[in-house]
C-alpha cells in the first residue's frame, strides 16, 4: 500500500529493437513463484468465506478515485470489479458548448499527467479538418514537447508505483528529474501544468533563448539517472519478488480487450503508433520499440524504463534536426496575429479578439485522429457541423480501455499482487471518467 493517490491522482527482443537496464535482458520466461491457492472445492467448500470489500475510491494504493469491488478467499482475489465515474468531470460535453479555440484547455485536464498529449490529439484532429498543414520547425517543436511529457508521466509512474511497494525513495528520485521537466515546460510555455502550448496550426509560442542548452544537458543527464533507478531496483529482492511472474496476461488477451501502449509492448507485440503511423517529426526519427516476453509486472516496469531512454533519443535527434522557420501556420483565418501586430495595425487587434471570442467556424465533416501517448493509443474524433463550435468531442483514453485487462490481472492472486498490478496498470482516472 502507499501514500500514492495524492501526487498521481525483463526486457526482451524487440521488433524493430529492444531496451535497456542494468538487469540484462529476459530471454525466457520466468517462472513464476508459488502462486495463492486454488479455490477450496468438496464438503469444505460450505464453511469457507468469500468477502467482498471495497478498497477506494478513496483508498491511498488506486492511483485515483477508483473503487475495486473485490471478492476475497481469504488474501486471494476470487473476483474483482472496477468502479469509475467519480471524478465527474463531464469534459467531452463540456467542448459541444465551447468554440474550438477554447476547447484545448479543457482536454488538457482529462489526463492530467500528459496533457500535451492530449492537446495534440485535438488540435491534430482539428487540422486535419480544416487541412491545415503545421510549419515544419512546429513538427518538431511537437515532438520534442510530447517526448518530454512522455518522460514526465514514466517519471510519476515509476515513483508512485514504487511508492506502493515499500520503495520511497523512488519517489524523489523520480521527482528530483519531474522537476526539470517542469522547469522547462515554464520556461517555454509559461505555465508547469496544463501549459495549452499546442495551438491549431502549430505552437503559441517558439522557444525561449536557453531553452535548448537546458534541455540537451537534460537529455544528457536523463539516462543516466535511469541507470540509477535501475540499479537501485533490479537488485532489491522484495521489489523482484513483488513484480516477477504476477499479473501475468498473454499477448492474445490483451488485443482481444483492445489494450495498447507499455502494457501491450510488454506482452511482446510491438505496437507503437509512432512507427505505425506518419505524424509529426517521428518518421525522421531513429528509435527502438521496447518489447517484453512474459508479460507480467516486471515487463511492463523494464518496458517503461526503456521507453524514457528512448525519449531522450527522440528528443536529441529532434533537437539536431530542429529547423529554422515559422513556428505556426500564417493562415490568418485559424491563427491569432502577432503580438508585435496589436499594437500597430486595428485589423489584427480585430481579428486578434473575434478569433478569441467568436472563434473559428470548421466546415461539416468527421475525423478520427490517433497518437501513441504514454498509456498507449490516444484519439480524437472531431465532428463538425460547419459551426464554431464542435458538435461532438470524444475521445479514446488508454487507461478507459486498458482498465478492463486489471480484471485478468488480479484474479487467483494474493491482493497484495493486486496493489502491485494496479501500479503497473498506470491508470489516470481523470482520463477514464473525463
Amino acid at each position: 500500500m502507499a501514500e500514492a493517490a495524492g501526487i498521481k491522482a525483463s526486457m526482451a527482443g524487440a521488433s524493430s529493437a529492444g531496451g535497456v537496464g542494468s538487469g540484462g535482458p529476459r530471454t525466457e520466461a520466468q517462472p513464476p513463484p508459488a502462486g495463492p491457492p486454488e479455490p477450496t472445492t468438496g464438503p469444505v467448500a460450505e464453511s469457507t468465506e468469500v468477502m467482498t470489500v471495497n478498497i477506494g475510491p478513496h483508498h491511498p494504493a488506486t492511483h485515483g478515485v477508483l473503487r475495486l469491488v473485490v471478492d476475497l478467499e481469504g488474501e486471494v482475489v476470487r473476483d474483482l470489479k472496477p468502479v469509475i465515474g467519480y471524478v465527474h468531470t463531464g469534459i467531452e460535453k463540456s467542448c459541444e458548448d465551447k468554440s474550438y479555440w477554447k476547447v484545448i484547455p479543457f482536454v488538457e485536464r482529462m489526463d492530467y499527467v500528459s496533457y500535451f498529449f492530449q492537446m495534440e490529439a485535438f488540435c491534430g484532429a482539428v487540422e486535419r479538418l480544416i487541412e491545415l498543414e503545421i510549419p515544419p520547425r512546429a513538427k518538431y517543436l511537437r515532438t520534442i514537447f510530447l517526448e518530454l511529457n512522455r518522460i514526465h508521466s514514466h517519471l510519476v509512474w515509476l515513483g508512485t508505483t514504487a511508492l506502493d511497494l515499500g520503495a520511497i525513495s523512488m519517489l524523489w528520485y523520480c521527482f528530483r528529474e519531474r522537476e526539470r521537466i517542469l522547469d522547462l515546460f515554464e520556461m517555454a510555455a509559461g505555465q508547469r501544468m496544463h501549459t495549452r502550448y499546442f495551438q491549431v496550426g502549430g505552437v503559441i509560442e517558439d522557444i525561449p533563448r536557453g531553452f535548448e542548452q537546458k534541455l540537451r544537458s537534460f537529455v544528457e543527464d536523463m539516462p543516466v539517472r535511469v541507470g540509477q533507478y535501475q540499479a537501485l531496483l533490479d537488485r532489491n529482492e522484495v521489489f523482484l519478488s513483488r513484480t516477477k511472474g504476477t499479473g501475468i496476461v498473454s499477448r492474445e488477451r490483451l488485443l482481444e480487450l483492445g489494450v495498447t501502449g507499455p502494457l501491450l509492448r510488454a506482452a511482446g507485440e510491438p505496437w507503437d503508433l509512432r512507427k505505425a503511423f506518419d505524424y509529426l517529426a517521428y518518421p525522421e526519427m531513429d528509435f527502438k520499440i521496447p518489447v517484453g516476453t512474459v508479460g507480467d509486472n516486471y515487463d511492463r516496469y523494464r518496458v517503461r524504463v526503456a521507453e524514457m531512454v528512448e525519449s531522450t533519443r527522440i528528443i536529441e535527434q529532434a533537437l539536431d534536426a530542429l529547423p529554422e522557420g515559422p513556428f505556426i501556420a500564417e493562415d490568418r483565418k485559424y491563427v491569432l496575429p502577432p503580438r508585435s501586430e496589436l499594437s500597430t495595425s486595428m485589423e489584427s487587434l480585430i481579428h486578434h479578439f473575434k478569433l478569441v471570442t467568436e472563434g473559428y467556424r470548421v466546415g461539416p465533416g468527421e475525423l478520427y485522429y490517433a497518437i501513441e501517448s504514454p498509456r498507449g493509443e490516444l484519439g480524437c474524433f472531431v465532428l463538425a457541423d460547419g459551426s464554431a463550435k464542435p458538435s461532438r468531442v470524444h475521445f479514446r483514453d488508454p487507461s478507459f480501455v486498458n482498465l478492463q485487462a486489471f480484471r485478468d490481472m488480479s484474479v487467483g492472486s494474493y491482493i497484495a499482487d493486486m496493489i502491485c498490478s494496479l501500479g503497473m496498470l498506470d491508470p489516470i482516472l481523470g482520463g477514464v471518467d473525463r
